[in-house]
């Protein structure tokens, strides 16, 4: 049993409502931190910062859109991110995760690393899932983004 549902699991027994803030957070740790670490800050040669200012200003309302895409349909190649580049890069999509469990994800690096105030709508996640964006086009928007 991954470590994230064996939180939720203990948060239900103990009789706390796990909030979305908790699931982000513990599917984050279960199953992004290995790479990205705990609190987002990355891994270097291996996988960039996800507290990565300068990227998610540069999206702006594209964020959303932009982690809905990585997320389901992982990244490879090439990219810099706080001044690093990060070579070879293979993140793998998580698309075996419900759409509850990325949009929990997503709020977590998006707000709660990142202080943003923005959603990913099941509506992102849909088109999404049906047209994964290629990896050279999320590394076009990253680039474009940070600029």
């Amino acid at each position: 049993m991954r470590l994230a549902h064996i939180s939720l699991l203990l948060l239900t027994l103990s009789g706390a409502p796990a909030t979305a803030d908790e699931t982000g957070k513990a599917l984050f740790v279960d199953s992004c931190s290995g790479c990205h670490q705990l609190e987002g800050a990355g891994q270097a040669g291996l996988a960039p910062p996800l507290t990565d200012k300068a990227l998610w200003s540069g999206l702006g309302p594209r964020s959303s859109d932009y982690i809905a895409g990585v997320m389901i349909g992982g990244l490879t190649g090439t990219i810099t991110a706080g001044g690093q580049k990060f070579i070879g890069l293979a993140m793998p999509p998580q698309d075996w995760m419900t759409d509850e469990e990325l949009k929990a994800v997503a709020d977590y690096v998006l707000n709660d690393l990142n202080g943003l105030t923005l959603e990913v709508s099941d509506e992102t996640l849909a088109a999404a899932r049906q047209s994964p964006p290629s990896h050279a086009d999320l590394r076009a928007i990253r680039k474009e983004a940070i600029q």
